[in-house]
């Protein structure tokens, strides 16, 4: 089998990169620090060996401490960091040390929660947008399922670029808008620049809510299909919902009815592939 990869996970210090979205009263399990020695451990308690750090705050300074962690420590495989996309996309990449800039394999904007609701089919964002392909870098789409049909005019303008959807579009937790949240998705994945995380959905676990996760699952692979998923946590956030240790279980059960080729796609191949990530 080749190397397994969590294809999304994050990290935070909140002495240099705040995170005022989490409420302590609520969400006390993950109102801490985060550093790659916790990382650590979460892969190994998980069987897998290395993971993408995302970035959480549209900020340049926290990609910059995320890609030195990538190059200090062998079990981040590469940063999905930030840039601001409406400005000169190659010269912030030309101030970024080579030494940085080989961890660094995609960017994200936190879309979904932009005050400008045209953000990702703005003028700016698309020159951008291009600038990334020609960098050999992806984009990654955090947006909610209303904004899928956005996503996939953007995928369908940018033919070169790799895009890859997180947390499968924010799945709606209401059964009545499931299938327009499937139709935007299959709107999306119809684009072939198209790949998608099985992340951010471990919440569903339990059927608390009035969606089925076997569901989602299902949509997510009727979609894309295997060579097009990658596995992702979302920790620490999992731990606001079953836990990052029941997501991996549910996902390896999900697995056990694909080939061993699928399998290992899905938990690994794809992401090292889409991201181009260097074998470390």
């Amino acid at each position: 089998m080749s190397r397994t990869i969590d294809a999304h996970v994050h990290l935070w210090n909140r002495a240099t990169d705040p995170q005022p979205w989490i409420e302590p009263a609520t969400m006390a399990v993950i109102d801490r620090d985060f550093s790659a020695a916790d990382l650590r451990v979460m892969l190994a308690d998980t069987g897998v060996d290395q993971a993408v750090v995302v970035q959480s705050s549209n900020s340049a300074g926290e990609t910059a401490r995320l890609l030195q962690l990538a190059v200090d420590d062998d079990a981040i495989a590469g940063v999905v960091g930030w840039l601001d996309l409406t400005g000169d996309v190659r010269e912030q990449l030309d101030r970024i040390p080579e030494r940085l800039r080989r961890t660094l394999v995609g960017v994200r904007h936190l879309v979904h929660i932009d005050p400008d609701e045209n953000w990702l089919e703005s003028a700016e964002v698309h020159r951008g947008l291009t600038a990334l392909g020609e960098a050999n870098l992806s984009f990654d789409l955090v947006v909610r399922w209303w904004q899928l049909e956005s996503a996939a005019r953007t995928a369908a303008r940018h033919p070169e670029l790799t895009f890859v959807l997180d947390h499968l579009g924010g799945v709606p937790d209401d059964a009545d808008d499931l299938s327009r949240w499937e139709e935007g998705l299959r709107a999306l994945a119809a684009h072939g620049n198209v790949s998608a995380k099985l992340s951010g959905v471990s919440a569903f676990i339990g059927g608390e809510s009035g969606v089925g996760l076997g569901l989602v699952i299902d949509a997510a692979f009727g979609a894309f299909g295997a060579l097009r998923l990658m596995y992702g946590s979302d920790w620490p956030l999992s731990q606001l919902g079953a836990g990052v240790l029941a997501w991996r279980g549910y996902v390896q059960d999900v697995l056990a009815s694909v080939s061993a080729d699928d399998r290992d796609a899905i938990l690994g191949a794809n992401a090292a592939r889409l991201y181009r990530l260097d074998p470390r």
